[in-house]
Order: C-alpha cells, then structure tokens, then sequence
C-alpha cells in the first residue's frame, strides 16, 4: 500500500509518498517540484509511480502556491516568478536537512525533478547544490537568463505595465547569473541529468533545453546519463509517457 503523509517542514507543507512497508526506513529520495499556478497535489501520479519502485518522494508546495496562497493577484503572483523559483532554492536544503535528522535518506540519494518553474528550479539548484545525485527537468528552461527575458517580452506583448524601468529590469536579470545553469555548465560534472519537452510548447521555449542539452553532452564522457526527450506535437503539459520516461531515469541513475 502507498501512503500520503502530510508533514510541515518549517513553514513548507509538503506531502511525504511511500510505501507503507517503508515509510521509517531510509529510502532513495526524490524531491519533485510543480509548476506555476499549480500545487504538490498534482504531481501525486509521479509520485505514487516512484514510491512503489522503492523511493520516498516529497512533494512540497511553492511559495504562493498551495497552502502557501497568501491570496495575491495572478499579476502580482507573475511579478514574483524568480522570487518563488529562488524560496526554492532556499527551501531545498531546508527539506533535505529535515530528512538527513529522520533518516530517511539512503546513502546520499537525494534526487530533484520539476515541470515547468519546477524544472527551472531543478536547473538552478543544479548549479548550487552538489548533492543533488540526479535530476529531470520537464518542460523547464535551463536558461534563466533567457527566459527572463522572454518572459518580460510575453508580459509586454499583454500589454501589462511592468512596474520597473529597462535599467531595473536589466540588474534584477543580472542576478539570475549565478544560478543560471547555461552559464555554468561545469557544476554538472556529469551528474545524470535528463529532458523532456514537448516541441510545440507555447509557455516555455522548447530550444531553450533542446539546444542546452546538445551544447553539454559532449562533456558527458557517458552519453548514457544525459538525455533529452522530444515530443512532437505536445504543448505545455506533461504527458502520461514523460511521466514514466522520468520514472524509468529514476530507476536507472537513483
């Protein structure tokens, strides 16, 4: 049997899978993340998948997502986009440190996974965390830069006013560098890392991670533990076959 166990690490709600069988024992980890608009419930298939592969999947709920809605604006809530990914950043070795004190980490296994902003965090965690053991990333960009800007560009296409000027703009985007992982492509040291996207995506640039992954895996000594999945015709929502796809890449590099 798989159990849902609602835990609260710190301030982060989050929902602990596993098998019941397991649920004390040290397990290998994998942290998923959701996407934008979205909450930890909505990944509960990944996670259900994992858990009855032997592995403790936590999903936490993002800053201003879930049960961390403090109520404000889809407007407001799009002009906090990096500063959610960047919570996620600091909540990461919150809930890795909350594990490590349960013993519910197995030998250092500790991998990270996330749709959309949740794969964008998982690429910049990449670049910070050298812990994380594998990774997948769906449908996100591992361009922050880029993506910072197309995403000011799709707001202004709205015709929404953004409430700073080009040189403001340009410096908040300037501190994106540091965890922006096309620009620091060494911290992967050949971790396994894998892609999924879908080629018609209208919300996040599908060349952003295509052309990513082509310019790192000739750094990859293993071809075998980098991987990029296309899906011709499949738009900004993750499908049943990444889904597994990214269940298989766990099982294999976890």
């Amino acid at each position: 049997m798989i159990v849902v166990e609602r835990i609260t690490i710190e301030d982060i709600p989050v929902l602990a899978v596993t098998e019941e069988k397991r649920k004390n024992q040290p397990l290998p980890v994998i942290t998923y993340i959701h996407g934008f608009t979205s909450s930890k419930e909505f990944n509960l298939p990944f996670a259900y998948l994992m858990a009855g592969k032997g592995y403790r999947v936590l999903l936490p709920d993002c800053l201003f997502h879930g049960e961390r809605n403090q109520g404000i604006s889809s407007d407001e809530l799009q002009l906090n986009f990096w500063k959610i990914v960047k919570q996620n950043l600091l909540d990461l070795p919150v809930i890795k440190k909350e594990l490590e004190q349960r013993n519910w980490i197995k030998e250092g296994r500790f991998g990270l996974a996330g749709t959309s902003m949740g794969g964008i965090t998982t690429s910049a965690a990449l670049t910070q965390f050298s812990w994380i053991r594998a990774s997948a990333v769906l449908m996100g960009s591992p361009k922050l830069t880029e993506m910072a800007y197309f995403l000011i560009d799709q707001v202004e296409k709205s015709g929404t006013e953004l409430p700073l000027t080009k040189e403001e703009i340009k410096e908040e985007i300037s501190q994106l560098d540091s965890i922006d992982l096309s620009r620091h492509k060494e911290v992967l040291n050949e971790r396994p890392l894998f892609f999924w996207h879908g080629d018609q995506d209208p919300v996040v640039p599908f060349d952003h991670s295509y052309s990513f992954y082509n310019e790192v895996i000739r750094e990859y000594k293993d071809p075998e533990k980098i991987r990029f999945l296309r899906e011709v015709g499949q738009g900004h929502k993750v499908s049943r076959f990444a889904v597994m796809e990214t269940v298989n890449w766990f099982e294999m590099h976890l």
